[in-house]
C-alpha cells in the first residue's frame, strides 16, 4: 500500500469538504491579552483573540505568572517523572488540597490534562466496578466517550440534557452498578445541564454521578467551583472533574471525590500511574489562580458584562447566535466552507481571530464561529468585532446558509 498517497487523498477530501483544520500561528503576549501577535509572511501583525478558553485571562494574571516563575527558579522546569517514580512535590499536594476544598470534597487527583482526567477516571471506574453500566449524555465530550469506550463496560446513551430519558434508561438497567456521566456547560452549544434533576434521578437509582465541569470551573459559583457550586449541589455529586487549562489559565486536569474513590482511581488508572507529572511550577501557578478566584469576583463580573453586551449587540444586528445561559456565544453559519472563509476574512482584513468550528467537533450543517468574550475585551474591541461581523454578514449572505 502507498501509505502517503492514502494520507494525501484523505486530506484532500477534508479540504474539499471545508473540514481541514488550519491553525493560526499566534504568539500570546504577557500583559496584553486578548491581543496577540499573528505570524505571517512579511512579519507579525496584531490581532484580537475572541475565541480563547482562557476565559478570564488568568493565564496572564500577575499573581499566577509570579508563582510559576518563582517555582521554576526554586525547583527547575520538570517534575522528573511520574509521581510514583519521582514522588509527590509540595506543589502537587498543595494544589490537590486546594481543588478538594474548592469542590467540598475529601480528595483530589491531578492529571496532565482535562482530556486525560476524563479518559483515565471513566475508563478505570467502568473497568474496575464489576458489572458496571455507564449512562452517557449523547453530547458528552470526546474524552468522556473515549474513556467509556476504553473501559469496555456496557454503556447506554441518554438524550441530551433529558433527565426523564435518563430515568427511563436507569430503570431499564435494573440492579447493576450504574455510573451517570454528563457535563455542566457544553462547550459548543453553551447550554447548561439540568443538574438538580439529573442528580435526583441518580440518587433515586443509586447511581454514581460524574460531572465534567471543565467549562465552568472558575466561572460560576461564589468561589469558582462551577455550576454545581452555584446551585448548591456539589455535595450531592460523587465525582466532579475539571481542568486547569481554561478559566484557571494554566494546564492540567483533575477529579475530586471521596477519599476512597480518588485513591481507587489513583491506584488503578494507567493514565495517572504511567504519565509524567505536571511540572511543579504549573501546579504552583494553578494553585495561585484558584486561590485568587476563590476570593475575587471582579473577573467573573466583568466577563459576564462583556458576554451580555456582545449578545445584545448581535441581537440588534440580526446576527443569529444560540441562546444559552453560559459565557459561550455560538454564531451560527451552517456551512463549513463559508465558516472557514469568514474566519479567514476576519483575521486577514480585520485583525480578529475567531476559529471556525466544523465537523466532527459539531454536526455537519451546524458550523459556527464560537465567541468567548472575556473581562479584558474593551468597548472598542466589541465595537470593532460588531462592525466586522455586520459588514461580513450582508457581504457573504450568511443568513441564507443558516436558514
Amino acid at each position: 500500500m502507498d501509505f502517503n498517497a492514502h494520507f494525501a487523498t484523505q486530506l484532500e477530501a477534508l479540504k474539499a469538504e471545508g473540514n481541514y483544520r488550519i491553525f493560526a500561528d499566534l504568539e500570546r503576549r504577557c500583559g496584553a491579552f486578548p491581543q496577540a501577535g499573528c505570524h505571517r509572511e512579511g512579519g507579525v501583525e496584531n490581532v484580537t483573540v475572541w475565541c480563547s478558553n482562557d476565559y478570564l485571562g488568568m493565564g496572564q494574571n500577575p499573581e499566577v505568572v509570579q508563582a510559576m516563575v518563582e517555582t521554576v527558579q526554586a525547583c527547575g522546569t520538570g517534575a522528573g517523572g511520574t509521581r510514583n517514580i519521582s514522588g509527590n512535590t509540595v506543589h502537587h499536594l498543595a494544589l490537590e488540597a486546594e481543588l478538594a476544598d474548592l469542590h467540598g470534597k475529601e480528595k483530589a487527583l491531578l492529571f496532565t490534562s482535562g482530556y486525560v482526567s476524563n479518559w483515565a477516571a471513566l475508563s478505570t471506574l467502568g473497568a474496575k466496578i464489576p458489572g458496571a453500566v455507564i449512562l452517557s449524555d449523547e453530547k458528552n465530550h470526546a474524552s468522556m466517550i473515549e474513556g467509556i469506550r476504553h473501559s469496555r463496560a456496557d454503556k447506554a446513551l441518554w438524550k441530551h440534557n433529558d433527565w426523564r430519558d435518563l430515568d427511563r434508561k436507569l430503570h431499564a438497567v435494573g440492579d447493576r452498578p450504574k455510573i451517570v456521566a454528563f457535563e455542566s456547560v457544553y462547550s459548543m452549544d453553551g447550554d447548561v445541564a439540568p443538574i438538580r434533576e439529573i442528580i435526583e434521578v441518580c440518587e433515586a437509582h443509586g447511581a454514581l454521578s460524574y460531572i465534567d465541569e471543565v467549562h465552568a470551573v472558575g466561572m460560576y459559583g461564589p468561589r469558582g467551583g462551577g455550576v454545581s457550586e452555584e446551585l448548591g449541589l456539589a455535595d450531592r455529586i460523587d465525582v466532579i472533574e475539571g481542568t486547569l487549562g481554561k478559566a484557571f489559565g494554566v494546564v492540567g486536569g483533575y477529579i475530586t471525590g471521596s477519599a476512597a474513590l480518588v485513591d481507587f482511581v489513583r491506584s488503578y488508572a494507567s493514565g495517572f500511574i504511567f504519565t509524567t507529572a505536571l511540572p511543579p511550577a504549573v501546579a504552583a501557578a494553578a494553585t495561585a489562580s484558584i486561590r485568587h478566584l476563590k476570593t475575587s469576583t471582579a473577573e467573573r463580573s466583568a466577563q459576564k458584562a462583556r458576554v451580555a453586551e456582545v449578545r445584545a449587540r448581535l441581537d440588534r444586528a440580526g446576527i443569529p447566535h444560540l441562546a444559552n445561559e453560559s459565557h459561550i456565544i455560538p454564531v451560527m453559519i451552517g456551512d463549513p466552507v463559508k465558516c472557514r472563509m469568514l474566519s479567514d476574512i476576519l483575521m486577514r482584513d480585520w485583525g480578529i481571530y475567531v476559529q471556525p468550528i466544523n465537523y466532527p467537533t459539531v454536526p455537519k450543517g451546524t458550523e459556527r464561529l464560537r465567541i468567548t468574550p472575556g473581562p479584558a475585551h474593551s468597548t472598542a474591541d466589541i465595537d470593532h468585532l460588531m462592525t466586522a461581523l455586520t459588514s461580513l454578514w450582508s457581504r457573504c449572505a450568511v443568513s441564507h446558509a443558516v436558514a
